[in-house]
């Protein structure tokens, strides 16, 4: 249990001085009870007090002047004046001058408990709140040693570690273009796929570098109009594969607040899932549609394609996670990653539903309002539609 709180009494009326201590002290309370102000800063300046009750008129230094003398020791002691003048300007400057409440002499027990435990609670709150803004500055400067340590390692992860994987893919395709002739074809085959995994390495670091990106950069909203970024984006990504049946239905897609290259990117990776997922579909069907809902715009991309089991759905949108095998489907397992993250600080949310064999459908919401920017911790990313 915590102490109970100490209370500074001070009345130039010994008397009263000695009643209220005692009363006070029946309550629970630590209570030093004393006749001038000289003794009350000292006592504050040496032991401390939570609450300082003080009478309005002393021969030496009035409650309210004690007051601000007592505020510049402690500048959290929470402070109470009594006067037997009750004229309503002796309140209002008491309440000017700092004090949390005001008791006309003679008072009941009753009252001054009251007014007391009102006190104490004002001031626990300030000191709460003290205490989380001190919080909030040790989380701000973690925070940003963090990102200069992300700085750090995104540099090298786009320079250090680059230059091997460079030095990995020349040698071999140089070894394979001058003495290809002259090795086996079983040691061919490793020489590829050595360039392979090196090749497979880079897109790697790529979208890890995208995710960084997408993380740590400014949100600028602005209107983006979402049926022309869906139909430019479709129309970019099908120009790959000009031997499928791929059709585009969309539905009715406002005008939304948000920033326009994060929206992009959230499209080019969603309708590249779509487009990859239903490489078996003979007529693949990608629609994209949206409903307003609570303040919010519901956006989602369907296709018809290969599906998943939705036991798995929870790994979706973490980094490298990947629900089929990479010689059926080629992929990073970032992509997804990059769109919740993309979401998340737009202040809205993401989540997919789908069955085997009969396709998916990712949804996504965006603010009515485009917010400044959102911090939140990445999770599964999953909600009910």
């Amino acid at each position: 249990m915590s102490a109970p709180p100490v209370l500074l009494v001070v009345d130039d009326d010994a008397a009263q001085c000695r009643a209220l201590s005692t009363l006070l002290s029946l309550e629970g309370y630590v209570v030093h009870g004393c006749n001038s102000a000289a003794g009350a800063l000292s006592h504050l300046r040496e032991q401390g007090a939570a609450l300082l009750l003080t009478d309005l008129r002393m021969p030496d230094v009035d409650g309210l002047t004690l007051l601000q003398q007592a505020r510049q020791i402690d500048a959290h002691v929470a402070g109470i004046v009594m006067t037997g003048h009750g004229a309503i300007d002796n309140a209002v400057r008491a309440l000017q001058e700092g004090a949390q409440d005001y008791l006309l002499k003679p008072f009941k027990p009753a009252a001054l408990l009251l007014v007391i435990e009102r006190a104490l609670e004002v001031r626990r709150l300030r000191l709460d709140n003290e205490s989380m803004r001190v919080r909030e500055a040790q989380h701000l400067a973690a925070l940003e040693v963090a990102n200069e340590d992300l700085e750090s390692f995104v540099y090298s992860v786009s320079h250090d570690l680059r230059a091997p994987l460079r030095a990995i893919r020349g040698f071999c395709g140089i070894y394979l273009e001058d003495y290809g002739a002259q090795t086996p074809a079983e040691g061919r085959d490793l020489l590829n796929k050595v360039v392979d995994g090196a090749a497979r390495m880079d897109r790697l670091i790529d979208a890890l570098l995208q995710l960084s990106r997408c993380s740590r950069q400014s949100l600028s909203c602005t209107d983006v109009a979402m049926d022309e970024v869906v139909r430019n984006t479709f129309d970019a990504l099908v120009t790959e594969c000009p031997q499928r049946d791929i059709q585009l239905k969309l539905g009715n897609l406002p005008v939304c607040q948000a920033d326009p290259a994060l929206i992009e990117q959230l499209m080019i990776n969603l309708l590249t899932n779509a487009i990859k997922f239903t490489r078996g579909c003979e007529h693949a069907l990608i629609e994209v549609d949206c409903v307003s809902a609570d303040q919010e715009l519901v956006f989602s991309v369907r296709d018809n394609g290969v599906g998943f089991d939705m036991r798995y759905a929870d790994k979706l949108f973490a980094v490298f996670q990947r629900l089929h095998p990479q010689t059926q489907f080629e992929g990073t397992g970032v992509g997804l990653s990059i769109v919740q993250r993309i979401i998340q600080r737009h202040g809205g949310r993401v989540w997919a539903q789908a069955q085997p064999g009969q396709g998916a459908s990712f949804h996504f919401t965006v603010p009515v309002s485009c917010v400044a920017d959102v911090d939140v911790t990445s999770g599964p990313g999953l909600a009910p539609e």
